[in-house]
């Protein structure tokens, strides 16, 4: 360590750090902090994980000095207290230093304030530190209140929280007050206040602010007035589906209706297709209900002329493969090369169980995809599947309606024969 202190300026302060004093480490994290403060050397992004090391060492100091818990609440206070000064002269575009506010210095604060004694001086620091809030990195400290401090003395909070709306005329700092005490009144689950003070916030109700106040009242035990309230949102709004649904789910399954439970479950299954969602479906209604939703499902993508990658992966996944073929051949000109993500494992698939054409039909749209859109860094994968191409071709006997493989050959190369960095990778020259 000591060899490594004399290269490194973060060992050289880890050592010491390690050598000094409780009472030393105290006096160089204060020493460092008034440096922070008045500092005004503007660091750039490309430094901004340099200093946010810094930033976490300097906690360190704290940690390493500080036993008594309420000097180490007011400590960590003072240290939210540069943001202003430390975000006015940094680049955080990569929210390096963000991070340090709102972990490290978060964790150290809950570790001492859980430890206080005097919990109503450790509410009334957290509310003055959220009154000058204009970074955004001080409301970490309301999130975790419930970490630190009792019922009693959050419910103390909002009321002070409350009063500062009564006497608060702008209405930017009003909204500021209003979230915190929603996040207050979620960690004692009382979602009635969550509730009403969302209201109060938000005047009329948007789907998403009716789907919080369902989580809360879920998270507070009370599963029917979580449902009541997701049934206020309008059938035909489909703003915050996802969301709404994720969360019907769960309430549908305390709730143990089946009924809409299997209703929610189809229509999700039906959205995207997968086993596991087939799996969940039939948990529900029945597993004898199996190679009924298969068929019915199959006859329906089969039916549809469109194009889903997601179809033909389930397909192949419940022992489907002919039908997955036909699926692939048939909307050939519907596949979109630039999905490589799903469409790779598919043609993967394809090409295992041996229904070459059809991986074929995959790979050339991959290929074409790379080439037509010119993405140079992709090349070298472009140049596997012509590869790929080439082996698959001795194994395939009829091309039906589609061009066999040195016509396609031929006709890529006259196209894109001008794109002299990918031709040597297939070639193997480079």
């Amino acid at each position: 360590m000591l060899e490594l202190a004399i290269q490194s300026n973060a060992a050289d302060d880890m050592v010491d750090r390690l050598i000094a004093t409780p009472q030393e480490n105290t006096v160089r994290f204060r020493e460092k902090l008034s440096s922070l403060k008045h500092s005004r050397y503007f660091v750039d992004w490309r430094e901004s994980l340099s200093f946010s090391r810094e930033l976490e060492a300097l906690l360190q100091d704290l940690k390493a000095g500080v036993s008594d818990p309420m000097t180490g609440v007011e400590l960590v206070s003072a240290f939210y207290e540069t943001d202003r000064r430390v975000f006015d002269n940094c680049n955080d575009s990569n929210g390096h230093v963000s991070g340090v506010y709102q972990f490290d210095a978060k964790s150290l604060f809950a570790e001492y304030a859980s430890l206080c004694e005097d919990k109503e001086k450790v509410a009334d620091i957290i509310l003055v530190l959220q009154q000058n809030d204009e970074y955004g990195v001080r409301d970490v400290l309301i999130d975790c209140a419930a970490d630190c401090l009792p019922e009693a003395t959050i419910r103390s909070m909002v009321t002070k929280l409350q009063q500062l709306v009564d006497n608060e005329k702008d209405e930017y700092k009003n909204r500021h007050n209003f979230r915190l005490i929603e996040s207050l009144a979620r960690q004692i689950k009382d979602a009635e206040l969550f509730a009403k003070t969302r209201i109060a916030s938000w005047g009329e109700l948007t789907p998403a602010a009716h789907i919080d106040i369902a989580r809360v009242y879920l998270e507070s035990g009370d599963v029917h007035a979580a449902h009541s309230w997701l049934k206020k949102i309008p059938n035909d709004d489909t703003s915050q589906e996802y969301e709404r649904e994720k969360l019907l789910l769960q309430i549908d399954k305390q709730l143990g209706d089946d009924q809409e439970l299997a209703a929610l479950l189809y229509k999700q299954f039906k959205a995207y297709r997968s086993t596991e969602q087939l799996q969940e479906l039939l948990d529900v209604i029945g597993k004898d209900k199996r190679d009924e939703v298969i068929l019915s499902e199959t006859t329906e993508i089969l039916a549809d002329s469109g194009f889903r990658s997601s179809n033909a992966e389930f397909l192949t996944s419940i022992g489907k493969t002919d039908e997955a073929e036909t699926y692939l051949l048939d909307r050939a000109d519907k596949i979109n090369g630039d999905l490589y993500l799903s469409l790779l494992p598919l043609a993967q698939t394809m090409e295992t169980e041996e229904r070459s054409l059809a991986a074929t039909i995959i790979y050339r749209r991959l290929l074409t995809s790379i080439l037509e859109r010119g993405y140079t860094k992709a090349y070298s994968y472009g140049a596997q599947y012509l590869k790929k191409l080439d082996t698959l071709a001795a194994s395939i006997s009829d091309w039906g309606h589609f061009e066999t493989h040195d016509l396609f050959k031929d006709r890529i190369y006259e196209a894109h024969k001008l794109k002299r960095s990918f031709w040597p990778k297939y070639e193997g020259k480079s």
